[in-house]
């Protein structure tokens, strides 16, 4: 049975392309990523990479809700970071709430 959510976390959903080596961006997205993690509300993120384009990158980011998410992009020492990642990538962020969670049946096949 859906499960319908009601509480105020946001997911973050950012995807990139890299116009730089995927390793180099890798490399300074995980320096991000540490900055991010120490972050009040920042709850956790998963890095994908495109399985056919090694450019195409989707970030997707839980934090607790949107004004700890807010504070964090807007925080000064987030500039730098935010730089570094402009510097080898564009990309398409944009928040979303959650409206519906569906899980898989226990013991299903």
């Amino acid at each position: 049975m859906p499960e319908d959510v009601r509480d105020d976390t946001v997911t973050f959903v950012n995807r990139f392309t890299v116009h730089a080596s995927p390793e180099e961006f890798e490399r300074v997205f995980a320096e991000t990523s540490e900055f991010m993690a120490q972050q009040d509300g920042f709850l956790r993120h998963t890095l994908l990479r495109h399985t056919d384009d090694e450019r195409s990158y989707v970030n997707i980011a839980q934090w607790r809700d949107a004004g700890a998410f807010r504070r964090a992009v807007a925080a000064p020492d987030f500039q730098p970071h935010a730089a570094a990642l402009r510097a080898l990538s564009t990309s398409e962020p944009n928040l979303y709430t959650p409206r519906r969670t569906v899980s898989a049946k226990t013991g299903a096949r």
